[in-house]
């Protein structure tokens, strides 16, 4: 290389145009001349010398290219790849450094191969940044997918957020940038500046694959060790798929971290505090799950989370990513499963994130009707790229490998699943078929949960669906998308929608209540009352109650009742428990001194006297998604607003029966049949005193009579007390 190509290339570097900073910088031999060449670029130093990591001792000081901030020297003696460190002298002294232009690749033939195919099933473990070793020297591997990109850079506190110092080295096989930086430690800020394919800088980018980042509203990512947490939680993981299995009692409490509970200066509670907290409060409750809104980093805290940008980096509201596997690793301790809301559907268009981001609509869709979201005004991903695919799969593999998940709630379904979903004629555009199914969208949702059931024994899938689109918890072999349960939506409206009605008129509106039946053994449920249910003007559950504050109360526990002996697992949102009165505000904590109201706290002992009978009783849980297990007694009279239902579980476990009135009319002497004789014992009743109602019942239990009624080979007449849902157990 003579000096005047040797100037025009420190030219580039010191303007940061180069086209190829690792064909110039470091160390490269010319076996024709037997000569080797060592560049690097120091900006800012007074001098600059190569010398022996092993013994310290100057190998030769390299001479200034110009004012460039390039130190090059040749050796006339073939030295092929010999290690070397440089010695730099600055205003503060001499600091010494691996040059990162000295090191080889950093991914390997297999992973390039596997990311190329769309099969790397922990690109986590590869793209992002990684404390690791390379050659035997410790740093950190920087690896980014920017296809379209004409230059990537890694910058940071530790090179001053200077884009020339730390230029990435293009895998043209995959689009995928790399450097290794040797001596940096956890901690460090980082972000990648890009050029796109025409050389105009972008905004800095946080890394896609960023394990942890700043708290809001700064941005950056930070480097950070994500393994070496000490599990104890092995007893859990070892009995967790019965747990989550289709016979087993599974009750969730929902809950939004930010405003669970606060500090009395309205402060985040800590991952620790709600250790401390939480879960003990959880288990008391007889929740069998915690279900977290998302805790993947967002920049909004009025998203709640549903717009996130650090799909790998637990959300830094709440502490580092070991105290979240703390909290995760004490909920497995106390035998509580940990369900995250997991956002694959959209993503916001902040200048830091995924949006654009080598330059081109490379993680979203180009065009607008496929790859904007019209009611969030966020960004579709582009599931049939077969990068962005594999991104998202192995994103939620990561939760269940690092942290030890128990199962995903997969957000907003429906809107992944059609192309016209909130579009009006001429808004979308159809499949190949001329269909409104998104088929990539189908493609990766069957193909996540198939890779999760083949690699995390009992992690579960539930899918926020809203439509009828067929199988969506139906095995992948039977045609289905392979989730193992999904939100009945349609029960929640349309039950709530019955529950506001005054009393009087809901004798016209039985089916309101009963027609969730006619489909509830079509898909494995979750019946949820969540958060959608207590914002944006929707009031709480009790505020949705009509009556005065007694009916208010009595009808809300009836209602809970209700829920707790129908088909399908159970969810309820933080507050709900002890039916808080105001609509929920993610700005503050919840209204913990409504529990000093004997009305209130008369529902949170009846949630809690709920969840451990949906445990005790086998017949209300063991048949929740087999049509086997119900049996209607009364849904079709209309003088009353009663349902009278059988619960039965496996052979040989004694039926439930459910007796609900959704009048404040009570009823004396009213006969209900019975399967079997003997005596039913009152497990339930939501108008007991102990739980604010009027104390009307049945003296504890009901004998059986051999006289046929609804179908039932037995009988017995009951008091049915108002407002309320009566639950009997027959004790054999």
């Amino acid at each position: 290389m003579n000096q005047s190509t040797l100037l025009k290339n420190a030219q580039q570097i010191e303007n940061a145009t180069h086209p190829d900073p690792y064909a110039f910088l470091g160390l490269h031999c010319d076996k024709e001349s037997k000569t080797v060449r060592v560049t690097c670029f120091v900006p800012d130093a007074k001098s600059v010398s190569i010398i022996n990591p092993q013994t310290g001792k100057q190998i030769k000081r390299l001479a200034a290219v110009k004012k460039t901030g390039v130190y090059s020297t040749l050796f006339k003696e073939l030295q092929d790849g010999f290690a070397y460190q440089i010695k730099a002298q600055f205003e503060d002294g001499y600091h010494i450094f691996y040059d990162p232009y000295s090191f080889p690749n950093v991914l390997g033939e297999t992973d390039c191969y596997l990311i190329a195919e769309g099969n790397h099933q922990k690109l986590y473990d590869k793209l992002g940044a990684h404390l690791t070793e390379l050659q035997n020297v410790e740093g950190v591997s920087f690896a980014v997918w920017a296809p379209a990109a004409s230059r990537v850079a890694v910058v940071g506190d530790f090179n001053h957020w200077d884009g020339r110092r730390h230029c990435m080295r293009k895998r043209h096989e995959n689009g995928i940038w790399e450097i290794f930086i040797a001596g940096l430690q956890a901690g460090e800020h980082y972000k990648y500046e890009i050029k796109d394919q025409h050389g105009h800088l972008l905004p800095l980018k946080a890394d896609p694959y960023g394990l942890s980042a700043q708290f809001r509203p700064e941005t950056a990512s930070i480097i950070t060790q994500v393994t070496g947490f000490e599990w104890s939680d092995n007893r859990w993981m070892q009995s967790r798929q019965a747990k989550n299995a289709r016979d087993a009692a599974i009750s969730i409490y929902e809950v939004h971290l930010g405003s669970w509970k606060r500090t009395p200066q309205n402060q985040y509670l800590n991952y620790h505090e709600l250790a401390d907290e939480l879960i003990p409060y959880v288990k008391s409750l007889g929740f069998t799950h915690i279900q977290l809104m998302p805790i993947s980093e967002f920049p909004y805290d009025g998203s709640w989370g549903y717009q996130p940008v650090g799909l790998f980096a637990p959300t830094s509201r709440f502490g580092s990513i070991r105290d979240f596997q703390y909290f995760v690793n004490q909920c497995h301790q106390q035998d509580i499963g940990l369900l995250i809301d997991w956002v694959p559907g959209h993503f916001p268009t902040d200048a830091h994130g995924l949006g654009q981001f080598d330059g081109t609509a490379l993680y979203e869709h180009e065009d607008p009707r496929q790859g904007f979201h019209p009611d969030w005004n966020t960004l579709i991903y582009n599931y049939g790229r077969t990068e962005v695919s594999n991104m998202l799969r192995s994103n939620a593999l990561f939760w269940l490998d690092h942290y030890h998940i128990d199962g995903l709630r997969v957000d907003a379904v429906a809107s992944m699943l059609y192309l016209d979903y909130s579009r009006e004629e001429g808004e979308w555009v159809a499949n190949k078929y001329g269909g409104n199914e998104n088929l990539d969208a189908v493609e990766f949702l069957k193909r996540t949960n198939c890779e999760i059931a083949a690699n995390y024994q009992g992690a579960i899938t539930i899918a926020e669906e809203s439509t009828a689109f067929p199988g969506v918890s139906h095995p992948i072999e039977k045609n289905g998308l392979g989730f193992n349960y999904k939100w009945n939506m349609g029960w929640m409206h349309d039950t709530l929608q019955y529950m506001q009605r005054d009393p009087i008129h809901r004798h016209y509106h039985k089916s309101d209540m009963s027609f969730g039946l006619v489909y509830a053994f079509n898909e494995n449920f979750v019946l949820p009352l969540s958060h959608d249910e207590v914002v944006h003007g929707k009031g709480s559950l009790l505020a949705k109650m009509p009556g005065d504050t007694w009916q208010q109360f009595a009808n809300l526990r009836a209602y809970y009742g209700f829920m707790w002996t129908h088909p399908g697992k159970k969810l309820l949102f933080m507050g709900g428990e002890f039916a808080q009165g105001r609509e929920w505000n993610y700005e503050s904590g919840l209204d913990w001194h409504l529990l000093d109201v004997h009305w209130h706290a008369g529902v949170l002992k009846l949630i809690k006297d709920l969840n451990h009978n949906y445990q005790k009783i086998p017949a209300l849980h063991q048949k929740d998604c087999d049509a086997n297990g119900f049996c209607w007694l009364e849904h079709e009279n209309n003088q009353d607003s009663i349902f009278a239902y059988i619960r039965f579980g496996q052979k040989g476990t004694p039926p439930a029966v459910v007796v609900c009135n959704f009048s404040p009319q009570p009823h004396q002497n009213y006969r209900i049949g019975l399967p079997e004789a003997g005596f039913y014992a009152e497990r339930i009743n939501t108008d007991s005193e102990i739980y604010g109602g009027s104390n009307q019942g049945n003296g504890g239990g009901i004998q059986a009579q051999s006289l046929a009624w609804q179908g039932q080979p037995y009988s017995t007449p009951i008091t049915v007390p108002p407002l309320a849902t009566v639950v009997f157990e027959l004790i054999k």
